[in-house]
């Protein structure tokens, strides 16, 4: 499996992973960060060879390291009540859906009393706020279910789309109720869990200058049942510009120092006999000592004071 024409994660590259830069960046701090998930979402029409961006709902079986969907895709409509009757697949099928009229759950729940069907693929409805953006779906069902745009919706049963026309219009797909189109696979890649950027502000620009993650954050062996290995926060030391301070969820309570020549280095960490799940970080000062809060999700708030070389 490759790609081609973009650059690999930097800090996963590092870590001898080449994958795709997800964009899961949650919170920042100037001075001298939220990744999840350690699989992403690969999807590919292995019709034509493309590759497609989707979501995963909310509440259905998810596509990770232990599932994956492949098969042809067979239109059913937009799969609400007093719409056509949905064909039934063959046991190996997609199922491909409409948005529109009723709830992702009603459409779900009507794919799966029809049966035979493997996976289910949400496509979006016309209109300025949809076509071929995406979104992640609120939606119950006990079969794997995906969202795309209408583009991609299209694309599998080889319709011409036009997306101003549709971004302008309000109309029902074209494809006919029970249309088989191409096969598709959607299966999960291992990617890493979050980690640190280390910017430069200068002359109105941003230039990025190291990236830092725990080692095991890029090791598949810990993505899953070591908890969150990801980042949620950073608070900077108020005394030393380069000393940094992280909530690392399950990693714990890290400290970073900037080195002079723009580097990400641990000096210091800290996890409970136990274990934690750190979210919160924040600098406080008294009696001239320098305390780091920290909180923890389920054992609430511990205090730590960085004693390493000054």
């Amino acid at each position: 499996m490759g790609w081609s024409g973009w650059r690999s994660v930097p800090e996963a590259a590092e870590s001898g992973l080449t994958v795709k830069p997800e964009g899961n960046a949650h919170q920042a701090e100037f001075s001298e960060n939220q990744d999840f998930k350690p699989y992403k979402v690969f999807a590919r029409n292995t019709t034509d060879g493309t590759e497609f961006d989707a979501t995963q709902g909310s509440d259905t079986p998810q596509i990770d390291a232990h599932t994956s969907i492949e098969g042809q895709t067979k239109f059913v409509g937009r799969a609400c009540p007093g719409d056509a009757e949905i064909p039934p697949g063959d046991g190996s099928q997609i199922a491909v859906v409409e948005r529109g009229l009723c709830t992702f759950t009603e459409k779900v729940a009507a794919v799966e009393a029809a049966g035979g069907y493997v996976g289910i693929i949400i496509f979006n409805r016309e209109g300025s706020d949809a076509c071929s953006d995406l979104l992640t779906m609120d939606v119950q069902g006990t079969v794997p279910t995906l969202f795309v745009g209408r583009d991609t919706g299209f694309a599998f049963f080889n319709k011409t789309y036009d997306e101003a026309a549709r971004r302008a219009g309000s109309a029902q797909s074209p494809i006919a109720v029970a249309a088989t189109g191409d096969n598709v696979r959607v299966e999960a890649i291992f990617d890493g869990w979050g980690y640190v950027h280390l910017l430069d502000n200068g002359g109105g620009k941003l230039q990025e200058l190291d990236t830092y993650a725990i080692p095991q954050a890029h090791d598949p062996a810990f993505a899953e049942d070591f908890g969150d290995l990801s980042v949620h926060e950073v608070a900077m030391s108020e005394r030393r510009n380069e000393l940094a301070y992280f909530s690392y969820y399950a990693a714990g309570f890290r400290v970073a120092e900037i080195t002079e020549d723009g580097k990400l280095n641990e000096v210091g960490y800290f996890i409970d006999e136990g274990g934690n799940n750190f979210w919160g970080v924040q600098v406080w000062h008294k009696d001239g000592h320098e305390y780091v809060l920290a909180s923890d999700r389920d054992y609430g708030l511990y205090i730590f004071e960085y004693t390493g070389s000054n």
